[in-house]
């Protein structure tokens, strides 16, 4: 099928005009029929836009223009990001009819490169989740086991990728929401560094954290998506004005010469013995290629997910107070007043996790407490940030787990927050350091689910990430394996 084919495989063909961007886009919504019932990876589906916008590249490929490399690529967008015309819901009830009057700048520059947007995808509300099981519409499955989670919060937009769905799609990251989603679905995810991408259009969860990235088949795609939608934007305070390189120059097959860290902190007894070794096995591949594999230390990664859960939340406390019933989204038709009305609306629109982490957030920032948890909080972060530069000055590149376990049950852990926030515990000292990550299929559990390596650089560093990232696939297997989906009884590959 096209749709299991990579962005630049697919770019060849039309570009050849061996295929149309039209049949391409009906061979997503093909796969969609046979599969989407099972994985659940979509919210909104925008069939009548994506074939307008496949028809009008077609129209550039017929005509012999020099066309994007991503133009006719058919896309799957969080349902966090905002796209005019199109319902954006974020996963949350409050939002339901909510249809934003514009477009995110990432939209804007994917509309100038001609992707045809397949969809918007499921994701936990307001992105506060790491197994998509706090979507107020519907649990997205894991395409190689349904009966397990994709991860999350971006769990839809990397089970899409992994089903076939999509060709590629974007997510958000705040904790590891790109990386550990895409480690437990099997394909390529990464987190630019916190302002290479503007967050114009990225409805807020903790803006000192959140950045938008791509999910792709290989890292070749990643390469080609980072191209697309990188750089400094006045619409966003926080965007960084700095070069933006193409992308696909970082892909060399080279590592020779190269230091890779690998920090003892990572590798605890909490670490599935199974992931473990496929790690070790993941850097023994390095080594062999001419890398230089050394144990390095970060001594506060201990502190990280005390820190995150104090400082995302404290954010997330003032991010959504915006959410009141009186300007947009859902409102509670019959208040007492308008005090009952704000508690009314944000009791029903807002789901149990959310919930949580606003008064967990509000009381961070509380008089008497802000000193005690929010200032501390942010002086571990500090103290986290310095670790990754005193061992960027030693290494090129961090190689750690993504993930300390596979793909967990549906239900396994929605009883239990903080077992749920530790599945973020190899993440998130990144977010904190801002700095830039990949994770690449690196094995598989004896249960048939994948594992993910995940690849740390210095911030700006995305050249040298990429670099490793690529050679590690290069030189293995892993990527070009598919999950086999059940429906009906009948395997779906």
């Amino acid at each position: 099928m096209l749709c299991e084919l990579t962005a630049h495989a697919l770019h060849e063909k039309l570009k050849n005009r061996e295929i149309t961007a039209v049949a391409l886009a009906e061979s997503v919504y093909a796969r969609i029929d046979e599969v989407e019932s099972h994985v659940k990876g979509y919210l909104t589906l925008t069939k009548d836009l994506a074939l307008e916008q496949a028809d009008r590249a077609d129209a550039g490929f017929q005509k012999g223009d020099e066309m994007p490399a991503l133009a006719g690529i058919p896309i799957a967008i969080k349902d966090v990001i905002c796209t005019k015309g199109v319902r954006t819901t974020c996963g949350s009830k409050i939002l339901e009819s909510f249809v934003p009057p514009y477009d995110a700048t990432v939209m804007t520059k994917l509309y100038e490169q001609g992707v045809v947007m397949i969809g918007k995808t499921n994701m936990d509300e307001f992105a506060m989740g790491s197994s998509t099981e706090n979507s107020a519409y519907q649990i997205t499955h894991n395409p190689w086991n349904l009966d397990t989670i994709p991860g999350g919060s971006s769990g839809g937009s990397a089970a899409v990728v992994s089903a076939d769905t999509a060709v590629c799609s974007l997510g958000s990251d705040t904790g590891g929401s790109i990386r550990q989603p895409a480690a437990l679905c099997g394909v390529v995810g990464m987190k630019p560094t916190y302002g290479r991408v503007s967050r114009y259009g990225l409805v807020a969860f903790a803006s000192s954290l959140d950045q938008i990235g791509p999910f792709t088949k290989d890292v070749t795609d990643c390469a080609l998506l980072l191209n697309a939608i990188c750089g400094s934007d006045a619409m966003d305070a926080t965007s960084v004005d700095v070069p933006v390189p193409d992308w696909t120059q970082s892909l060399i097959n080279d590592v020779q010469g190269l230091k890779i860290g690998v920090p003892k902190e990572y590798f605890t007894p909490a670490l599935d013995p199974e992931i473990a070794d496929s790690i070790q096995r993941a850097t023994a591949v390095l080594e062999g290629l001419g890398a230089t594999v050394e144990e390095i230390s970060l001594p506060h990664t201990e502190y990280a997910i005390a820190t995150y859960y104090i400082i995302a939340p404290a954010e997330a406390s003032a991010n959504l107070a915006r959410y009141d019933g009186v300007r947009y989204g859902y409102r509670n038709e019959n208040p007492e007043n308008l005090i009952n009305m704000y508690k009314k609306t944000r009791s029903e629109g807002f789901g149990e996790e959310v919930k949580r982490r606003i008064m967990l957030g509000t009381f961070a920032l509380s008089a008497g407490y802000q000193d005690a948890y929010y200032k501390k909080a942010q002086k571990a972060r500090t103290l986290i940030k310095s670790d990754f530069d005193a061992a960027f000055e030693k290494v090129d590149v961090i190689a750690t787990p993504t993930s300390p376990t596979p793909a967990f049950k549906i239900g396994e852990r929605t009883a239990d927050p903080l077992q749920m926030y530790l599945s973020d515990v190899m993440t998130t000292p990144a977010s904190h350091a801002g700095l830039p990550g990949i994770s690449v299929p690196c094995g598989f559990v004896k249960s048939g689910l994948p594992v993910g390596l995940q690849l740390l650089g210095a911030p700006f560093a995305e050249e040298k990430v990429l670099r490793v990232a690529y050679t590690f696939e290069q030189n293995t297997e892993h990527h070009r394996r598919k999950p086999q989906i059940q429906t009906n009884g009948v395997v779906s590959s």
